[in-house]
């Protein structure tokens, strides 16, 4: 089973903003979980877990786990993402296969 991590915006102005980014994260990893992949989505994994540790550690450690998965898939919006444009960048290094949702669906199903 492949890997995917997905990769967009977590920050906002406000918490309903910071909300709505996690929820829509989490909206295509169930896609990807129901296409077949297992995912990756930090998203989820630091859902308001802001304050523990410098953002600085959970964008390192984020960058760690993507080099570990077989695909990226950059959720819509992800230009926006300082941290998303970190993991595209590390992915494009790490020569690991990068999809963009939604336009990439199609491709994803048959990638798995």
């Amino acid at each position: 089973m492949k890997i995917a991590y997905t990769a967009g915006s977590y920050r906002a102005s406000t918490e309903y903003g910071l909300v709505q980014n996690i929820r829509k994260a989490e909206a295509v990893a169930i896609e990807l979980w129901k296409i077949g992949y297992a995912v990756i989505c930090p998203h989820k994994s630091t859902a308001h877990l802001g304050g523990i540790v410098d953002d600085e550690v959970f964008l390192n450690g984020c960058i760690e786990i993507v080099s570990r998965c077989d695909l990226i898939v950059m959720l819509e919006e992800w230009e926006n993402s300082e941290g998303a444009r970190m993991e595209l960048t590390q992915a494009e290094m790490c020569d690991i296969s990068v999809f963009y949702w939604p336009k990439d669906q199609n491709k994803l199903k048959s990638f798995v």
